[in-house]
């Protein structure tokens, strides 16, 4: 337990390091016009050493013990906040964003060039394939007027509904703690994430069904989330990229899943209609994997 605690402290200085150093707003207090904010000066540029943190190899007969968990990350959470805000940016900066955003963005933009359809990463999808998830095009009852007696519908009775930051209400991260023996420690590798909304055909109804619009394989996005930074509410001059929040657990999930011999069943799926007695699976699955490598040393 001592050794998985230094490990996460380093993990923490190390990014606090690399955040000092490169991810404060540049030039702030040295633009002479708005228009100068941000804008990075030769040296500084030349000087940048901005790279997500490798990871490092793993052998698979280091892997003593393994386990895949899957987790809802609910963003009604106050610690969950920095991967949901800002939700309007009209009147903000354009570094800064919400998580959704910086993928949906990335996806257009063809810097994520591949998408899935689950947390199984077996059957990928292009953002034509998910079009239908992400909005909605309807007709008013004037514009099927319009439609049946035969005229072309004016554009003002055309609705489009897309989803946005503001309707994600959590993320759906799937990750894969495992016990490595040459380092001997309990460590956590996140595997891939996925938004969650409320589905967009019935999205302004109450009690709509959440579902996972797309699931990215994380350490193929890394490089896409370690150029995004999250505000940090202790230090606005040093916010923390997607990335290290995402890699360093810097939120709070409820496990709703792990791999199983029942062909991975849901805790919903054996534990029905009861809430409390969920949750309390929930952590009764990470009390067993925290005590894993505590056990390890008992002799």
């Amino acid at each position: 337990m001592m050794a998985m605690t230094s490990n996460r402290l380093l993990l923490t200085l190390s990014g606090l390091l690399i955040t000092s150093l490169g991810f404060s707003q540049a030039n702030l207090l040295n633009a002479k016009t708005p228009d100068e904010i941000g804008v990075k000066t030769e040296e500084q540029i030349k000087y940048d050493n901005d790279d997500p943190l490798e990871y490092g190899y793993v052998d698979d007969r280091d892997v003593l013990w393994s386990k895949t968990t899957w987790e809802i990350v609910d963003l009604d959470e106050r610690v969950n906040f920095p991967l949901y805000y800002p939700i309007d940016t009209n009147n903000i900066g354009k570094d800064r964003r919400s998580l959704y955003d910086v993928l949906l963005s990335n996806i257009k933009n063809g810097n994520i060039e591949t998408i899935y359809t689950d947390s199984y990463f077996t059957e990928k999808r292009t953002l034509k394939d998910i079009s239908a998830a992400l909005s909605k095009v309807d007709t008013t009852d004037y514009g099927i007027e319009q439609y049946n007696a035969g005229e072309e519908i004016d554009a003002q009775y055309i609705t489009r509904r897309d989803i946005n930051a503001g309707d994600i209400s959590e993320y759906h991260v799937k990750g894969l703690w495992y016990f490595d023996k040459r380092q001997g420690e309990l460590k956590y590798r996140l595997l891939g994430i996925a938004p969650c909304a409320p589905d967009v055909n019935f999205i302004d109804e109450e009690d709509t069904q959440v579902v996972e619009l797309f699931w990215v394989w994380f350490p193929g996005v890394r490089e896409v989330l370690h150029n995004a930074k999250a505000f940090n509410r202790q230090n606005s001059s040093q916010p923390i990229t997607f990335d290290h929040l995402l890699n360093s657990r810097r939120f709070n999930g409820v496990i709703y899943k792990e791999d199983n011999e029942y062909g991975d069943r849901t805790v919903e799926d054996y534990i029905n209609n009861n809430a409390l007695m969920q949750l309390l699976e929930s952590d009764r699955i990470k009390e067993q994997i925290r005590n894993f490598e505590q056990d390890m040393w008992n002799y």
